[in-house]
Formats: structure tokens, sequence, C-alpha cells
């Protein structure tokens, strides 16, 4: 599978999603909806219901939330991180704020922060000069910049169908250069098409694809990992898989890691995200067939087993959306952290009452057994459905702190410990 990844654009399915409600002479009825996603067009204007798939008349009128259209003011973050709760000895603080959407985050040379952002279109660079730290946007008017990821000098950013790198960018910050493009053949549309990089040591670059939809046959180019190389030569890694937006490599083994989102619209309770390890080239992880390693898809099974398909090393539980995660590398922390998985999770909105919104800790063995986890940061959650934030990436400081990236608050907060 080595060489230029050439994938076809113009395979489409047929998907049949949402079940929509309508009203004739005062009385409700349900009403199936199906759309016809056989045509490229179709997927580059999806309908603002896209997400909803096969629902179920028991989650009927569950959609995702609507975050603050500015920032989170410093003094109301102070006051909600009073609220989160950590291990004895664990400090929470703000590191920065008045950064929208702020998502993916990856560490410069030279100590700058790169920030990528969901719908606002930009790219952030914090820096800090005198013991102050200041925001700039050093990018704007991207196509939801999500990911982003720094490498000998130069910055890459992912945004939906290109993968993008600015070289010397930190001797750039209120010019930046113009862009290489470094890989492009990839589906344009948003829908599930938001990304977060995950680089290797070699310089490689691990990319998810998800499905354009909550649950179908997915389009051939699409459900599945790959690996893109520095000169834009591609391969893939693994496959079945439906929305992961975080990884990182096992410094262990070298293997790849990845955060997966399961279905939505079958209940409260099922099916439960996954935490994913990839041992070999392209395994396939279930979607749309199985879920949670042993939950049959009930429309889209066709026949298969949940046997066929690689297991989670882990299930985090139902509508906890894991995102950014990383093994921690640093030496602050007590030595039981050392190689332990700190997941963000962004937490629910396909559930009637919300859980994740938190930080997980897992501790698993290098071979993906005896995996078990545990909550380390909790707190942003303050209702059935209500967020105060919403962690979505961590990155490890150079002195073994750890940063949290919250676009619902437009922050990024620091993890320390002392003894």
């Amino acid at each position: 599978m080595q060489g230029s990844l050439r994938l076809s654009r113009s395979v489409f399915f047929v998907a049949t999603v949402a079940a929509a409600v309508t009203f004739g002479a005062g009385v409700a009825s349900a009403q199936l909806k199906s759309y016809d996603s056989s045509k490229p067009s179709f997927w580059q204007n999806p309908p603002p219901d896209w997400f909803l798939g096969d629902e179920t008349e028991a989650q009927k009128g569950l959609a995702p939330p609507v975050g603050p259209a500015t920032p989170t003011p410093l003094n109301e973050l102070q006051d909600n991180l009073k609220k989160i709760k950590l291990p004895p000895g664990f400090k929470i603080e703000v590191y920065a704020h008045g950064i929208p959407e702020a998502r993916q985050m990856a560490w410069g040379d030279n100590g700058t922060l790169f920030v990528g952002s969901f719908g606002a279109t930009n790219v952030y660079a914090v820096t800090e000069r005198n013991g102050q730290r200041s925001v700039a946007t050093i990018l704007k008017g991207l196509n939801m910049p999500t990911g982003v990821a720094f490498r000998n000098g130069s910055l890459y950013v992912v945004a939906i169908d290109k993968l993008l790198r600015y070289d010397n960018a930190e001797s750039q910050l209120e010019n930046m250069p113009k862009p290489v493009v470094v890989y492009d053949d990839m589906p344009p549309y948003v829908a599930h098409g938001w990304k977060y990089i995950v680089m290797d040591k070699e310089g490689a670059m691990y990319l998810p694809f998800g499905p354009p939809f909550n649950i179908g046959v997915p389009p051939t180019s699409v459900s599945q990992i790959r690996r893109v190389h520095p000169n834009g030569l591609a391969e893939i890694i693994a496959l079945g898989v439906r929305n992961s937006v975080g990884g990182d490599i096992d410094p262990r083994t070298g293997h790849y890691w990845f955060t997966e989102n399961a279905r939505d619209w079958i209940s409260d309770d099922m099916p439960s995200d996954k935490l994913n390890h990839v041992a070999r080239l392209g395994e396939h992880f279930g979607y749309p067939y199985c879920h949670q390693g042993d939950m049959p898809d009930p429309k889209f099974a066709m026949g298969h087993k949940c046997d066929e398909f690689s297991p989670p090393a882990l299930n985090l539980g139902a509508h906890v959306a894991p995102l950014g995660m990383k093994f921690y590398t640093g030496n602050q922390f007590p030595a039981e952290y050392k190689n332990s998985i700190l997941i963000a999770e962004h937490g629910s909105w396909n559930r009637h009452n919300y859980q994740g919104g938190r930080i997980v800790r897992v501790t698993v063995d290098p071979d993906g057994k005896n995996a078990k986890q545990e909550v380390f940061a909790e707190g942003w959650i303050t209702g059935k459905q209500d967020y105060a934030g919403r962690p979505n990436d961590i990155i490890v400081a150079k002195d073994g702190s750890i940063l949290v990236a919250d676009d619902w608050a437009g922050a990024i907060y620091r993890i320390s410990y002392a003894r």
C-alpha cells in the first residue's frame, strides 16, 4: 500500500438518514426522510441535519449544543476552574484566553504555542515575553483548520481537504508565508471532515477521514486513517473508523493509537466510544458493521460478526466524545503517570444527560492489553445539558505540565503538579 494514494471521490452511496417530524391537522406524525448522497454535489452542500442518521423516536429532538458566541471572560474562567476536581497535588489555571473555538495545539521550536480552531477559520499563536503571554491570530479564512503540527521550523495545518505547510513560521508570525500544499487527495465536504494531525518521529502525519454521515455504507475513500509522508505520498493505516479526532504515537513501541466517536441515535447508553490501538497495517475497526467490539449494528451489520474486526483497547463510555489524547512523557507528574494516556472528552450531545466533558487517564500495556481508565479532571458539565467548558486537546509542556484546549470557552488551561 506504499505510494501515492489516489482515491476516487466520485463513488458515493445512498444513505438513509433522519426521522423528521411533520405536522398535519395539528397531529404530529413520524416520517422517514431519505437523502440521495450519490452525487458529489450533495456532500459539498450537505443539509443542516446531515448528522442525524437513523434517528430513533426516543432520542428525537436532540442536537449538538451551540457554543457561546464569544470566548468566556477571564474572571468567569477563573471562577469555573475553582469547580474542577483533580487528584491531590494537581492544580489548574488559565494559560491563555480569548482564543475563539480553540482546537489542536502544537509547540514551535522556540516555544510558540500554535492553536487551530473549529468554525472560527483561524490559526493562533500564543507567545510569551517578559512573563506576559499574548495571543495573535496569524492565519484567517481557512476551512475549519482544526489540526496543527510543527516540525523543523514549519507549521502544518489541515483544513478539511488540504494539508498545508508554512515554512519558517515562528520567524514570520506577523506576516505568515504563503503555504505549500503537501497533500490534497481528500474529500471536500465538512461533515466529519475536520481533522487533527498526529506526527511521528520521521515526520509522517496520521490523518483521519470520517464518513459524511452518522451511519451508512461509507464512500470508498473515507472511514479510514491515512499516513501522509512529508513528500506527499500516503498509505492507509486503518479501516472501519467512524469519526476520529485525536491520536498519538506510543513512545514505548512507535504504534499509533486513536480515539473514536461511535455512532449516534441508538440510545443514551449505547454504543460506547473507543480507544483503539493499531498493531498492524490495515486493521479494520468495525464501522459500520460493528460497534464497541461486541455490538452488531441493527441495520448495517449485513451478516458480519464482531469477531471479524479489531476490538477496541478500551470502551470509554457512550457519547463521551473522546478527542485529543497524549501519552504523558513529562517528568513533573508522579512516576505512575509516565506513559499513561490522557484523553480530552468533549462531552455528549446525543444523550439526555450529558457525560464526558472531562479528562480521563488510561493505563495500558504496550501491546494494548489490561487497559483501565479513571477520571483525572472533571467539572465542566454543570447540569443535565449544560457546559462551562469542553476539553478537546492535550499537549505536554516542556516543564512536564499539560495544556488543555477548550473550544467552548475559547481558552487554554495549564494543569501542573507539586508535591
